[in-house]
């Protein structure tokens, strides 16, 4: 058996409710008030997704030195430092915050024990816009760590008020590996009231725990710089799954499916559907002849968008243009 013969879809994969409500409001600030719109970083780690809307009229920016005077301004799903909220809200443009409503949950718990006097654990990769968000809601008193050898490196100024945060796109195994360390070192400190890695995230490494065994090869569609993409990838290899990550059907590689039998495809939170399709058609051209989903959790959380962007009085949605970006099979 040289081809591969059937494709295996995991569910859920793909948009996350965040990552459908940060486009959107991109979308329809652009159908509102017309290009150009200013986007402070990508609005979702995807390649195809930024590319898509740049077409469209959006702009990119990391400084907002490059924003005009008057412009919109939307944050991306990550979310920004208050140093950033307070130098926008003084250049006074029209800002709509695209910020996960989860990640927003981790900054108004971070505000809250911080006038209560703790100091902070955070869980996450260094120069991660979520992290560099996050952790720019204060002014200090927040403690990075990576990986289970940085919990011993960390020295807080007290122990007693120590809280756990992480950051929404973890591995949930590697986060939990770290947080019982923390708990070893510290055993007083404060978990979040809920675990803060994002439901969308703890899902699609969930169902890539019980494709992976099914398979000989498991394709991720995801952008190099997609966290939570990364985690699958890494997740489905330390099960001893062969993983890809591709951006696109384009990076596909013929030799990497001699001889396997049956294929997994799964995308990260903010991988469309469309490229999940072409990628399909292509492991199909190399003599695939059946796809089918496993089963799995049906995600129905929707976020709702920033004042005003919401739907008209009628309750009708007002569509920003024909996007391909949100339709899944």
């Amino acid at each position: 058996m040289n081809k591969p013969q059937e494709i295996i879809l995991a569910a859920p994969r793909g948009f996350c409710a965040g990552v459908d409500r940060a486009i959107e409001i991109v979308e329809r600030a652009l159908s509102k008030f017309g290009a150009p719109i200013y986007v402070r970083h990508e609005i979702v780690h995807n390649t195809y997704v930024v590319n898509d809307l740049k077409a469209k009229g959006a702009i990119f920016i990391e400084s907002l030195s490059d924003v005009p005077p008057g412009a919109t301004l939307v944050f991306s799903a990550h979310g920004v430092s208050r140093a950033v909220q307070e130098e926008a809200a003084a250049r006074g443009f029209r800002i709509f915050d695209a910020t996960c409503p989860l990640v927003t949950k981790v900054h108004v718990e971070v505000a809250k024990l911080h006038k209560e006097g703790y100091e902070f654990i955070m869980i996450g990769h260094k120069g991660h816009p979520e992290v560099e968000g996050t952790m720019g809601q204060l002014d200090g008193g927040i403690h990075l760590v990576e990986t289970v050898a940085d919990v011993a490196r960390i020295s807080p100024l007290q122990t007693e008020r120590l809280a756990v945060v992480t950051q929404t796109t973890l591995s949930v195994d590697d986060a939990a590996e770290i947080n019982a360390a923390i708990k070893a070192r510290f055993p007083q400190v404060r978990e979040p009231k809920q675990q803060d890695i994002c439901y969308a995230t703890q899902n699609r490494q969930d169902a890539v725990k019980l494709l992976s065994p099914q398979v000989d090869i498991l394709i991720v569609v995801g952008s190099p710089t997609s966290s939570n993409s990364n985690r699958l990838r890494e997740l489905a290899a330390k099960l001893g799954t062969e993983t890809h990550m591709v951006d696109d059907a384009g990076e596909l590689r013929r030799e990497w499916f001699e001889g396997k039998g049956r294929v997994g495809l799964t995308a990260g939170a903010s991988a469309p559907e469309v490229l999940v399709g072409q990628v399909i058609e292509r492991i199909r051209s190399l003599g695939a002849v059946s796809v089918r989903k496993m089963d799995g959790i049906e995600e129905t959380i929707r976020f709702p968008l920033p004042k005003g962007l919401k739907v008209d009085a009628q309750g009708h949605q007002i569509e920003p243009g024909n996007s391909r970006l949100h339709h899944q099979n």
